[in-house]
């Protein structure tokens, strides 16, 4: 499991000082031990320098930072659509499998709740891991068999079998996008950069110095806070299916209720 699967999959309770708080008292902490160090004085002569190149880092790193949170969360309404869109194809192949002629329609209707229910219990546990079950696999096969049969002996209803493929094509789709989406969006370098970008833009504060020693070290907890919630909204929302803030099956559900199987 790689960290930010793991982070994410903590409770928010959990994760938030576990990102925010304990690297936010660290900053505070250093800012202390250089004043303890270096006088007042001495820090003031680089602000003029340092409030130049810090201002530089500063939009840079926001420009990163604020591109990385705009990335996750469009991924991460893209996880909801795909959750939609797989519940609406769902209700509209059990609605044609009544066209469908002989016992073949309702095969493809216990195939398809099948298919919702190990979605549901099966898929939706392992995309908070990072992956996706093979039972889920193994039930959309089933259910793809299901319609291949019926439509090999039902010339009548054609137009309705090309329409069921169709929307079964659509369930295909929103799975793969799930599988795809769970394993996570920010790649590992980008979260090295942004580790980096953190931990330097925050090491820069220790380069300005205040009178007010009181002062300093709460401005610099107060950023570092503010760069760190940055950081825990990108790891709580890059698994879309993990941990506390993640697409829930509530469409798939609701589904299942409509078929009597919820």
């Amino acid at each position: 499991m790689d960290p930010s699967l793991h982070l994410a999959a903590l409770p928010l309770w959990l994760s938030a000082p576990l990102i925010v708080g304990l690297p936010a008292v660290a900053a505070m902490l250093g800012s202390y031990w250089i004043r303890r160090w270096v006088t007042a004085e001495r820090l003031m002569t680089n602000n003029e320098v340092a409030g130049f190149k810090f201002a530089t880092v500063g939009v840079i790193y926001a420009v990163m930072l604020g591109f990385a949170v705009i990335v996750v969360w469009e991924k991460f309404r893209d996880a909801d659509t795909a959750v939609t869109q797989e519940a609406g194809a769902i209700v509209a192949v059990y609605r044609l499998a009544e066209g469908m002629q002989g016992n073949a329609g309702a095969a493809v209707r216990d195939k398809l709740t099948a298919y919702a229910k190990s979605a549901i219990d099966d898929d939706w546990p392992a995309m908070a891991r990072g992956h996706m079950s093979s039972r889920a696999t193994h039930a959309l096969n089933d259910l793809y068999t299901a319609v291949i049969s019926g439509a090999s002996g039902d010339k009548a209803s054609s137009p309705v079998i090309s329409e069921v493929f169709y929307q079964l094509d659509l369930i295909t789709q929103a799975r793969r996008a799930r599988a795809v989406l769970a394993g996570g969006v920010v790649p590992g370098v980008v979260w090295l950069v942004l580790s980096l970008g953190a931990l330097f833009t925050i090491a820069f504060t220790f380069f300005f110095g205040t009178r007010n020693a009181r002062a300093q070290v709460l401005m610099t907890g107060l950023l570092s806070a503010l760069i760190l919630m940055g950081l825990l909204v990108i790891v709580s929302i890059d698994h879309p299916f993990t941990g506390s803030v993640s697409v829930r099956p509530e469409a798939l559900l609701e589904v299942l209720k409509e078929f009597g199987g919820g």
